[in-house]
């Protein structure tokens, strides 16, 4: 190959069901590339990752790799248009984005397959010859100012840059790697720096192909794409550079032997153990820290979970290692306390070490291992196959970390049993080494610093190691064990042929009690299957009680299931069941073989439901913290959670719940499920490597359960009340206005949802709306993002709300009020009004043509193939046109701290004719009429 260096044949481990063919190659600038050959894929990807993160961030130059990831890909010689790389790949069916880590920086997109090798064309131009130009620089500044001033209210990351405070100042880690306005505009030009040079000088000094990996997934063959590669990635400057290598650990004795409080903006308590150990990328054939967290976290009897959610004490438990380089990773494990836990801190921290120090005392369990191992396997070789956007990032990450040969595999296949090593990471996870961060509201008025980037108040008090045995003495006394073996691991992987090729699911039995929909295997061939049930329940919904109520059941039957969900999720099958609008629902959803095992528990506890008052006292303080929180949520998701509030006949306010909440007692649960069984339909969907007989068999099994006997727990639904889903049916001409302050009073951001109601289910439509979105996305984001800079948070997207389609702008800004935000959006499309008008006939076809190209059903691509611009155009004018007689919007404005003032003023103006304000939500939805939805549940199941 004329421009690729010729390699030694590298046989890449790859999952015995997998048919896509990969080849290595090595490009003559020394550019290590995968290319990936899917004949099957309906996209293309690629991925480059650049072995430059943000701990290579210049001194007093915080965010300066974060600014050059965002500005990038913005132009190139080549193609000088700013954005057109983004504006190319959108309007093909694709996405594109990026991401950073502390030593690596990755730029990725997905498009049609016809489009694929000019958007690679693209791709490889803003890696050769990017340009940077000053008036993307400044907007993307604004852009990261954006995103920090998002975070600040975000205890994660309020969290994590505290746990980085504690560590030498000199090391990167110990930086702030994001950046914001401070960073990068007000400090550098104090210091007489222009931040555009400094910016292609960081650009020419850090990006070297040498340090480059690419991974390239589309469908021709690998000759083909080798080609390709070859002829568009070679004059990638290569300039041997020596990758970013840390001097040294971040961290001295003071940094180790802590305890850290700090009070987050939620209510909830947290609690945070962690110890810098060796990294497990040097033995990641040994796994030693995929076993420790795998018995540490585990939820069987005799583990820390298990004592601690026995006692009331917590709600979840994490442990896992944390990897930062390949000089020093963090052990971590994080609780989530009740309230009975928080005031047992110590306590926890003491049977933590009991447990760690059982393992080192009891020995490495080998047959522990040997299953761990066993699953790990099963899981490669049978994994589902993963959208190729999704599958080129995690390979690229991979090819930074392991030899070739394990570019797919990477850490996820344990082999080599090695006591001795797991001995020497339990040695690290000692009193001498841990820093620990416990995190509460109650702990406000014990600190006495300030984190400097988020505000974080915070204390730091030693820790000893004859604290640390007191700790332990007074743990609660318990047989630790390690987890039991595992029943859920499955052993059979035949396939079962599907008798016929069934394109959609079909219904496959119907009785008064319930409907089963049912699609075998036609497409995967793998030994897995998935099953929804949904128990369609009224009453669950009836009153904000009801809905509250019915959320104590989900969560308590979650809580009763957890050790036996845990070992089932563990060998690959999953277990989910979350309230609905329609009452609630259980998901199983992995390997076929021990389905029936699983379903038969989840059915046994549904049927003898017992409430249990220590239970349903830690769940209902679950659920209060969760509503109380409700306030601390940004103003862009407050707006996408009242306008389903406005629009939906079965949603209930937030602060109705949190005033019945302290009212409601063991006794009124108990009352309540009854009652919510009383009428009750179960809709199934059983699809994958499951046979007719199988699936009607769980249905009959469902039925006998619950609604035959003598004494049957559920009664069946009327007929009249499966139309269980009313949507507002807004009126045409009319513009409706829902305005609100944000709940938090210090939270500076305000924001805007406008929605635009189109249609119910109406397949031309439909088609006409996607298209619409299609052609509007990338330049509303280019406009009311890129150029405008409204917000970091601005999407535009299709709404479905039960079968009633339309489109909808939602966006943050801390620098625009929401009335001002609606009237850019507005202003947007009568802009937008000339492209449609102006489209010639050949760019609309192209449009079409590569809408055509992208998942699309036959139906679809018949009407796609028929549409006439005209008739795009006529959509257009009577749905979407500012001032339309037919078009029909809804404004939810949420205003924040900076933009109080506009509120006052807003709610005493008065309105034009067209307008009408929504003052009380419930007397709104009551009084509109209502689009009656009969949608089945199964709208978007997988299948």
């Amino acid at each position: 190959m004329a421009n690729g260096i010729e390699n030694e044949e590298v046989v890449i481990v790859k999952p015995q069901t997998d048919k896509r063919k990969y080849r290595r190659i090595v490009l003559g600038n020394s550019l290590q590339v995968l290319l990936v050959s899917d004949p099957d894929t309906d996209k293309s990807a690629a991925c480059m990752l650049v072995s430059v993160g943000n701990f290579s961030d210049p001194d007093g130059l915080e965010g300066l790799a974060s600014f050059l990831l965002r500005v990038l890909h913005n132009a190139s010689e080549k193609y000088p248009a700013e954005g057109s790389f983004i504006k190319y790949v959108s309007e093909h069916g694709g996405h594109r984005n990026g991401s950073m880590n502390c030593d690596w920086t990755s730029y990725y997109f997905d498009i049609n397959n016809d489009s694929f090798e000019e958007a690679l064309e693209r791709f490889s131009q803003f890696l050769i010859k990017p340009l940077m130009p000053s008036e993307a620089t400044v907007r993307a500044i604004k852009t990261i100012e954006s995103a920090f001033q998002k975070n600040l209210l975000s205890d994660g990351r309020r969290a994590y840059q505290l746990q980085k405070h504690f560590s030498i100042e000199s090391h990167p880690y110990h930086k702030y790697g994001l950046g914001n306005w401070y960073s990068l505009e007000v400090r550098p030009k104090a210091k007489g720096l222009d931040i555009r040079h400094e910016l292609l000088k960081f650009y020419e000094e850090n990006y070297s192909a040498n340090l480059m990996h690419l991974v390239v997934y589309t469908k021709e063959s690998l000759d083909k794409i080798q080609s390709s590669v070859e002829n568009k990635f070679q004059d990638i400057r290569n300039s041997n550079q020596r990758g970013f290598r840390i001097t040294g650990l971040p961290f001295t004795s003071e940094h180790l032997m802590i305890l850290v409080k700090l009070v987050p903006i939620k209510e909830g308590h947290k609690l945070r153990v962690e110890w810098p150990i060796t990294p497990s990328r040097h033995h990641y054939k040994e796994a030693p820290c995929k076993y420790l967290g795998h018995v540490i976290r585990h939820k069987g009897e005799g583990s820390v979970y298990h004592i601690l959610k026995t006692l009331g004490w917590a709600m979840q438990l994490f442990a896992d290692e944390n990897e930062i380089t390949s000089e020093f990773s963090f052990f971590t494990v994080a609780v989530d306390l009740t309230e009975d836990g928080h005031e047992h801190m110590q306590d926890i921290v003491g049977l933590l070490f009991k447990y760690i120090k059982f393992l080192r005392e009891s020995g490495i369990c080998k047959r522990e291992f040997e299953e761990l191992s066993t699953v790990c396997e099963i899981n490669f070789h049978y994994q589902d196959k993963i959208p190729p956007i999704d599958y080129v990032k995690e390979i690229a990450s991979r090819m930074q970390k392991y030899p070739p040969k394990d570019w797919l595999v990477g850490s996820s296949l344990p082999s080599n049993f090695n006591p001795d090593l797991m001995q020497m990471i339990l040695r690290e996870l000692s009193p001498e080494n841990v820093r620990i961060f416990w995190e509460s509201k109650k702990l406000d008025g014990e600190t006495d610093k300030v984190e400097p980037w988020y505000g974080t108040p915070y204390s730091v008090e030693r820790v000893t190691t004859s604290m640390i045995e007191k700790w332990m003495s007074s743990a609660p006394i318990s047989d630790l064990q390690l987890p039991a073996a595992n029943m859920f691991i499955p052993k059979n992987f035949s396939l079962k042929g599907a008798r016929e090729k069934v394109k959609f699911p079909v219904l496959l039995r119907k009785s008064s009690y319930s409907k089963l929909w049912y699609k075998p295997d036609t497409m995967f061939s793998l030994p897995k299957a998935f099953v929804k049930i949904e128990f369609n329940c009224p009453h669950a919904r009836i009153s904000p009680e009801a809905e509250v109520l019915a959320d104590i059941f989900v969560r308590l039957l979650r809580d009763y299931l957890n050790e036996h969900a845990y070992y089932a999720e563990v060998a690959g099958l999953d277990c989910y069941i979350r309230r609905t609008d329609r009452g609630f629902e259980v998901t199983l959803d992995g390997y076929n073989d021990k389905v029936n095992i699983l379903l038969e528990t989840v059915i046994d506890k549904i049927a003898n439901f017992e409430v249990k008052p220590d239970k349903f006292s830690i769940i209902k303080e679950m659920i209060t913290k969760d509503i109380y929180n409700f306030k601390f949520r940004e103003p862009y998701e407050l707006a996408s959670v009242y306008y389903p509030l406005i629009l939906n006949n079965i949603r209930w306010p937030w602060k109705d719940k949190l005033e019945v909440l302290p009212l409601l007692k063991v006794e009124d649960l108990v009352k309540f499920i009854p009652m919510m069984f009383s009428s009750t339909y179960v809709e199934c969907f059983i699809a994958g490597n499951m046979e007719r007989e199988e699936a009607t068999s769980i249905v009959e099994i469902i039925e006998d359960k619950f609604f035959k006997g003598s004494n049957p727990i559920c009664q069946p639904l009327f007929t009249s009340l499966h139309l269980t889903n009313e949507v507002v049916k807004l009126e045409r001409g009319m513009n409706y206005l829902y305005s609100e302050k944000g709940l938090n009073p210090n939270n500076q951001n305000s924001a805007i949802l406008h929605y635009i109601q189109v249609n119910r289910d109406d397949f031309v439509l439909n088609v006409k709306l996607e298209l619409f979105h299609l052609i509007a996305k990338e330049p509303a984001y280019h406009q009311l993002r890129s150029v405008e800079q409204l917000g970091y948070h601005n999407y535009f997207y299709l709404s479905n709300d039960f079968g009633i389609h339309g489109v909808a702008f939602l966006i943050q800004s801390t620098v625009k009020s929401p009335r001002e935000i609606d009237l850019r959006v507005e202003e947007f499309l009568k802009k937008f009004e000339n492209k449609i008008y102006e489209m010639t006939s050949d760019e609309f076809k192209e449009i079409v043509n590569g809408t055509l190209k992208f998942d699309r059903k036959e139906a679809q691509v018949e009407i796609l193939r028929q549409l006439t611009q005209q008739e795009f155009i006529d959509f257009f004018d009577e749905y979407i046109k500012v001032g339309s007689p037919r078009k029909k919007t809804l404004s939810v404005r949420i205003y924040g701290k900076n933009h109080l003032t506009e509120y006052k003023s807003e709610k005493n103006e008065p309105l034009e004719l067209q307008y009408v304000r929504i003052h009380d939500i419930l007397n709104f939805r009551t009084s509109q009429p209502h689009y009656g939805s009969s949608k089945g549940s199964f709208i978007h199941m997988k299948l």
